[in-house]
């Protein structure tokens, strides 16, 4: 009898309470981690003012927020240079590019059935 690929990874197919799978589910699946994980992903280093612009809507605070934690989880690495005006760059760890490369995916097949799910026209990007 094959495994399934759930329960290679979760024994009964239980997601356990305690289980750290959560909190780092959680964190990479937040409002605004995965646009910026994936704003990321092409392998360019990118600055505040333009991470902040490709995920529109972001406010200070969450950009923030969501950067310091996704350096934290070790998923983006912090450039920071030591002139002035201060310069600091964002870019994908090996794990967060990791990361990125299947949530491209899932982001693609979200901006395709976006409409159709949501019974209405967006604003989405084809």
């Amino acid at each position: 009898m094959e495994v399934s690929r759930l329960a290679s990874v979760f024994p009964e197919g239980v997601f356990t309470a305690n289980c750290p799978t959560r909190t780092v589910l959680d964190h990479v699946m937040s409002k605004w981690a995965p646009l910026l994980l994936v704003a990321l992903s092409d392998g360019e280093a990118l600055r505040w003012s333009e991470l902040r612009r490709r995920a529109e809507g972001v406010s200070e605070k969450m950009l923030a927020q969501t950067l310091r934690m996704l350096e934290e989880d070790g998923l983006v690495l912090r450039d920071a240079r030591p002139v002035v005006p201060p310069h600091v760059e964002y870019s994908l760890t090996e794990l967060g590019q990791e990361l990125a490369g299947q949530l491209v995916p899932l982001l693609s097949w979200i901006a395709r059935n976006a409409d159709a799910m949501l019974g209405e026209t967006s604003n989405t990007v084809r």
